[in-house]
């Protein structure tokens, strides 16, 4: 049975609506004032809250409306005044309100603006789930110094409109920094669009970012609509953006100071209001002392930087780390947690992590998968490091010298071995993602795939 807390200074307003939510099938709670309201939502979430505005005591609706938002973002909150203006409707919304309510209440305005409020409690948790599937959930495991001080950032940033530029090594998290951004924030019921930047060939990347018409170019049979549409009034997030070229970025810093685009092959002008959250692990600053990167784009992004500390910096987030990728096997897959012996934590403790967190998840699902619900050794551990360390120690990619019989070993097989080194090499660096494997060996999927299929390499496996 969904939970409808009314929170009025008003005994005869809590008990009309109260008895015709009642009716309706909610369960009710009351309160006459916001900081009790505040105390029942910390005791146990309802599903909506109807709050008036004009309440006396320490918090009046506004200022509970605002504690709401932080202690209860994807709580539905109804306002209710019965002199109120527009500007405070527009307050409200801005806050995060999901209606506004003007007093005398009506009995379907009521009842109609409980239900859509419902339905979308509904798609939040439906979304955060999927989310969670996807590894989009906005967890941010860990509780070192370093952790607090990006939760702290977020916490900041969020509520605001502002640019974020979120820097870090490969497989630091910058897209769960991202979504928790988002999730965080006013526009978190609007799309989140990512974009790989390093993924979209140069040819199409104004096609990509603002969309095309129909006939545009050879190969546009049908209209499409670009990244910067499908963001409209929500997030896009430039994931990999220090790997746009020089003609990309003009575009994009014209989009971004315009606030509005034109499909290529389009006369129309379309409106985008889109907040842009963009990550790299370049160094941007260098980059553009190069001439490789604009220096006008590069202060349209850095707004807000937002740098993510690699995971040999997070002390003691390892095993915390350990146990939350356990648990999303479990959710996933149905099988057992594996048992992690006191050996095989402190060796993964100890190990510096190259790979940052996305490593360490790789790692702790192949041993899950090869070890479900059985006990992990020092030495199962060790043998799967030995495999990345394998990848990444220097002289990987060396020829071998000679067969077992002082032999010199055969061209082709040579070649094959060298081939065989650098892809996997490729593959590990970025974190099994094939289109960015493609791009750090300056080729593209397709190509990469066939070498692939003809040289044994099992991208899962590597």
């Amino acid at each position: 049975m969904p939970t409808v807390l009314i929170s009025d200074d008003e005994p005869n307003i809590r008990r009309m609506v109260g008895a015709l939510l009642a009716g309706e099938g909610y369960e009710v709670l009351e309160t006459p004032n916001g900081a009790e309201a505040l105390m029942r939502v910390r005791e146990g979430e309802p599903d909506i809250v109807l709050l008036d505005l004009m309440m006396p005591g320490e918090y009046d609706g506004m200022e509970t409306l605002a504690k709401l938002r932080e202690i209860a973002p994807d709580l539905p909150v109804i306002m209710m005044s019965g002199r109120a203006g527009l500007e405070d409707a527009v307050a409200a919304t801005k806050l995060g309100a999901f209606n506004f309510l003007e007093k005398p209440l009506t009995p379907e305005g009521v009842i109609l603006a409980v239900a859509s409020a419902l339905d979308l409690r509904q798609t939040r948790r439906v979304a955060r789930a999927l989310r969670r599937e996807l590894g989009l959930a906005g967890d941010m495991v860990g509780a070192s110094t370093a952790m607090d001080e990006v939760r702290r950032m977020i916490s900041r940033v969020a509520p605001t409109d502002a640019r974020v530029l979120i820097t870090g090594e490969s497989g630091t998290g910058k897209e769960l920094v991202a979504s928790a951004i988002h999730d965080s924030s006013p526009r978190r019921d609007k799309p989140f669009v990512r974009v790989n930047c390093a993924a979209i060939p140069r040819d199409l990347v104004e096609s990509e970012m603002f969309g095309h018409e129909r006939g545009a170019f050879t190969g546009a049979t049908q209209t499409r609509v670009g990244r910067f549409e499908l963001a409209h009034n929500g997030t896009l997030f430039l994931d990999e953006v220090g790997d746009l070229g020089a003609e990309a970025q003009a575009k994009l810093l014209r989009a971004i100071e315009a606030k509005e685009i034109q499909r290529v092959g389009g006369n129309k002008v379309i409106r985008a209001d889109v907040r842009i959250i963009a990550a790299t692990n370049h160094d941007l600053v260098r980059a553009v002392r190069a001439g490789a990167f604009r220096e006008d784009l590069y202060f349209r992004l850095n707004v807000i930087p937002l740098a993510i500390p690699p995971l040999r910096e997070r002390d003691g987030d390892v095993l915390a780390l350990v146990d939350h990728f356990s648990e999303q096997f479990l959710q996933r897959t149905g099988q057992a947690k594996p048992r992690w012996r006191s050996d095989a934590l402190q060796l993964l403790a100890d190990y510096p992590w190259p790979g940052n967190v996305r490593e360490l998840a790789n790692i702790v699902e192949r041993l899950a998968i090869l070890h479900p619900g059985a006990e992990i050794s020092g030495q199962q551990v060790e043998d799967v490091l030995i495999v990345d360390r394998d990848l990444r120690r220097p002289g990987a990619d060396q020829l071998p010298q000679s067969t077992s019989r002082g032999q010199g070993v055969p061209l082709t097989e040579a070649l094959d071995t060298f081939e065989r080194s650098v892809i996997a090499r490729a593959i590990a660096d970025a974190g099994g993602n094939i289109a960015d494997a493609a791009r750090r060996l300056s080729t593209d999927r397709p190509n990469l795939y066939r070498r692939m299929r003809r040289l044994g390499i099992d991208a899962q496996r590597v």
